[in-house]
């Protein structure tokens, strides 16, 4: 087999996404006897997958029998689903407005920094105004000296 196909071949291989037959081809080509010298060190790798295709197992596994009734189950199932709800809505209440120090201190912050942007808002809109002004008197004044 030629040696560039079986290097694209290992490529795919070890990325994945080799197919069932592309993947017996490169076990054939490295169960034989004329390997490429650059895909020898690949041989202990194709050998054990091999040896590892061909195990099996003899001994019988049997797990034992469960023997809990069902009601029983069902009681369990609803007793923890009622904790945890209970224990959610009161971490739930109890945490609702307490606020760390920290976060106080951010509410504080942003609500002085939200009253310094609306008066800042309010000069420049007046100033705005006041250009609108100056805007006219420009129009009025280019009419009389044209």
């Amino acid at each position: 087999m030629e040696s560039a196909k079986i290097t694209k071949l290992l490529e795919a291989y070890f990325e994945g996404e080799t197919t069932l037959a592309q993947e017996k081809t490169l076990l054939a080509y490295f169960s034989g006897d004329e390997i490429d010298a650059a895909h020898e060190p690949y041989i202990p790798l194709f050998k054990g997958v091999q040896m590892a295709k061909d195990e099996t197992m003899d001994k019988q596994i049997t797990f034992p029998k469960q023997k809990e009734s069902p009601k029983r189950r069902w009681w369990i199932g609803v007793a923890a689903s009622a904790v945890i709800v209970l224990s959610v809505t009161g971490y739930m209440y109890t945490n609702a407005n307490e606020l760390t120090q920290e976060e106080q201190e951010a509410v504080m912050a942003f609500n002085q920094s939200k009253e310094a942007f609306l008066l800042l808002s309010k000069s420049f809109n007046k100033g705005a105004e006041e250009l609108g002004y100056i805007n006219k008197f420009t129009n009025t004044t280019n009419k009389y000296f044209k």
